[in-house]
């Protein structure tokens, strides 16, 4: 029954990591504006700050991927660009209040630990100077486990690295030749102990599914692996194929892809095996186990999302983003950065500053941008809440989002989720269509739904 739900539900539609979706993002904006909306940012809510580095550098460059890279530069592109963004934390830095504790850093690319070591803690100790890190601050970076040794893995929890996503995407090593993606150093149990050995608080293991070769058998062996592992979190990310945005993934139609009925199937294995062996369902694709904070949160429905991930409520700030094509996700606007290193070493070099895309949000879709946070994150919508945290009246935020329950009757039909009075409730079996219920929020959705990948 679940899996005919899940083909009938696998349309196009947002992924709503933000709202509005990045694709909204214009090249109207300023400069000046930019570092208005910096300055404002600092009473607005969330107080906390989180912070993003964006390392574009990959020595191998995967076919699969659809993030931001760029092949590993010589080594004096390499250090013209952290210097650059040393500039960049400099500025931004002087514009942010010295009262707000930065409760989240992150670190992606790209191949954040393939760059040398020394790159990432000048940035380390230049923030600490600058911020007050909060005692529960998460530290974490997306690591590669083709360029990761004990030695690096000592030196990032030495400058307050504290968890560490190991992006191993598959453990079959045909399938990483076919898409072209560097084979771990040695084995992911082995660098797992070394993290924890380390003093690491927490170590995700990510995995991705509709990949070719890859089969039902063969990623329920992946997940399987996994969890002998035991990480604290496990992640499944559906590849998404959108050759037309990223051209390199048209390779992989020549060792062919799997159908969306087998990546349903996989999908289904690894989750019943997921949920069987003990771990906590957090949102669409991730897990966790029983006592890491995500899996407490879900429980308390205080869970968030940005597009770092999910994180809770309690660390989540707003999001001040470096490097090239890094994302500012604030109160009230988005700004993104150029997407070319080259170019993003250019505008720093000029204006001390490399945002070229923003998007200014309405009050409305404030509101809405809450409502899809909540049903995307926790699986619950009170009208009232939402009603109490803007000032409006329950009548007000319905309008703003076109309420009609009539639009959720195929969902109710299919026991996705459940009406009482102004409280939404969705259920386990609609969590894992919970993108398509989101999207019946969204007043904006555009007519070509074909720019987005599927929901499943």
């Amino acid at each position: 029954m679940l899996k005919e739900l899940l083909l009938k539900y696998n349309r196009p539609g947002p992924r709503y990591t933000s709202y509005p979706p990045a694709n909204f993002f214009t090249e109207k904006t300023s400069l000046e504006n930019f570092k208005s909306v910096l300055v404002k940012s600092n009473s607005e809510q969330p107080e906390n700050i989180s912070l993003y580095f964006h390392v574009p550098f990959c020595p191998q460059l995967c076919h699969f991927c659809g993030c931001n890279t760029d092949e590993m530069l010589k080594m004096s592109v390499v250090e013209l660009y952290f210097k650059s963004m040393l500039t960049e934390i400099d500025n931004v830095g002087a514009l942010l209040s010295k009262d707000r504790k930065v409760t989240q850093i992150h670190w992606g690319g790209g191949t954040p630990n393939s760059v040398a070591f020394r790159f990432i803690e000048e940035v380390m100790v230049r923030l600490r100077g600058m911020f007050t890190l909060a005692e529960n601050a998460e530290i974490a970076m997306e690591c590669s486990p083709a360029y990761i040794s004990k030695d690096y893995i000592n030196k990032l929890r030495s400058v307050g690295f504290n968890r560490i996503s190991l992006g191993v995407q598959d453990f079959n090593e045909k399938v990483l030749e076919i898409v072209n993606r560097a084979k771990p150093k040695y084995p992911i149990e082995e660098i797992v102990a070394d993290c924890r050995d380390a003093g690491f608080e927490g170590v995700n293991i990510d995995l991705i599914y509709g990949l070719p070769l890859q089969t039902k058998e063969s990623y329920l062996e992946n997940i399987k692996k996994a969890i002998e592992i035991r990480p604290d979190r496990l992640v499944t990310f559906s590849y998404a194929h959108v050759p037309w945005v990223k051209s390199a993934q048209k390779l992989l139609e020549e060792h062919g892809l799997p159908s969306p009925e087998e990546k349903l199937e996989m999908l289904l294995s690894g989750y019943d095996a997921i949920i069987n062996s003990g771990y906590e369902a957090i949102g669409m694709d991730h897990f966790a186990l029983p006592n890491d904070e995500l899996a407490v949160a879900k429980k308390e429905k205080m869970l968030h999302r940005n597009f770092q991930g999910y994180c809770t409520k309690e660390t989540t700030g707003q999001v001040y983003s470096f490097g090239s094509s890094g994302i500012n996700q604030l109160h009230d606007a988005y700004f993104q950065s150029s997407k070319t290193t080259s170019e993003y070493i250019k505008l720093i070099k000029e204006t001390g500053f490399a945002i070229v895309k923003g998007y200014e949000l309405s009050i409305e879709e404030k509101v809405i941008r809450q409502l899809i946070n909540e049903i995307m994150c926790n699986g619950l919508l009170n009208f009232e809440k939402i009603a109490q945290d803007f000032k409006l009246s329950v009548a007000e935020i319905k309008r703003i989002c076109q309420f009609d329950e009539s639009k959720f009757n195929e969902f109710l039909d299919d026991n996705l989720m459940n009406i009482d009075g102004n409280k939404l409730t969705v259920t386990e079996s609609g969590m894992m269509v919970v993108r398509n219920i989101a999207m019946t929020f969204d007043p904006n959705l555009a007519e070509n739904m074909n720019m987005y990948s599927k929901t499943i």
